[in-house]
């Protein structure tokens, strides 16, 4: 029995939970489409993510520049093979990059130590494919963060923005309605699965892919540029419907507490972008 308003909250994993920066597909997706001929930009790599993996190398291939350089180097436009072919290259490295950038986001623990002991259940949903979480699900519990459920790319029909990989975790947790739980994303994409599910949705910052920098690296930027960078992520959440945007999970308690208040007072989160 929960002892909060809120009956759920559904958290992403990297840029979110782990891997600050968001740093393992990237790293996956630039050495697959490196090794096939053709060399991607982090900031191509970064454009679709949050999606599941077979769609993310579907939406890199459709992009211009990718596209024509793929007919240049193979003599053909990409086909769903090829997007099958590098959907399986991609499995393994993004299983070993995962693995090296499984630590938890500081704050992460915390706040899921404090929602369990209000017993307020914690599911969660992802862009990467069970194997690829087969090596993160352990790491992170040895850090203290055990959600109740793991929803992964292809489980259900679609991935995100739909909302089906977000009505399969509440399904499971036995949660709703819906607009008393929260989904919390670093991404376009999850902040779209949360407001199609009727969710109070944050969206975080810096810590994810609009800044797509490792912690240490974010600090090391001037103040000026680190703020901008931040900004310009945070408006892109925004712009995306998220109902509130702070810079890590490390700053949710707060959001989580007007959320529970808003909540009691019968509001229910507005369902599209403003």
């Amino acid at each position: 029995m929960t002892n909060s308003s809120i009956q759920a909250v559904i958290f992403d994993w990297a840029g979110t939970m782990i891997d600050f920066g968001c740093r393992a597909p990237v790293v996956a997706l630039r050495e697959v489409f490196g090794e096939a001929g053709v060399d991607i930009s982090e900031a191509e790599a970064r454009a679709d993510m949050g999606r599941a993996k077979r769609d993310h190398v579907r939406a890199l291939l459709a992009m211009p520049r990718i596209a024509t350089l793929w007919a240049e180097r193979h003599g053909v436009a990409a086909d769903e093979d090829d997007v099958t072919r590098l959907h399986d290259a991609v499995e393994p490295k993004m299983r070993a990059a995962a693995r090296d950038c499984a630590r938890l986001i500081p704050g992460a623990a915390e706040i899921a130590a404090n929602l369990r002991a209000r017993g307020v259940p914690i599911g969660s949903t992802t862009g990467y494919t069970r194997p690829m979480m087969a090596d993160i699900l352990p790491l992170a519990a040895q850090q203290g963060y055990a959600p109740d459920v793991v929803v992964c790319a292809g489980e259900t029909a679609q991935g995100r923005p739909s909302p089906l990989m977000m009505w399969k975790a509440l399904v499971e947790l036995g949660a709703w309605p819906a607009r008393a739980c929260v989904k919390v994303d670093d991404a376009v994409v999850g902040i779209g699965e949360g407001l199609e599910v009727g969710a109070w949705t944050v969206g975080l910052s810096a810590s994810g892919n609009g800044v797509g920098l490792e912690q240490d690296a974010l600090a090391a930027l001037p103040p000026v540029e680190r703020a901008a960078r931040i900004q310009a992520s945070a408006t892109a959440l925004l712009e995306a419907g998220a109902h509130y945007v702070v810079e890590s999970v490390a700053d949710l308690g707060p959001v989580l507490a007007d959320i529970e208040a808003r909540i009691r007072r019968g509001e229910r989160p507005r369902q599209t972008a403003s």
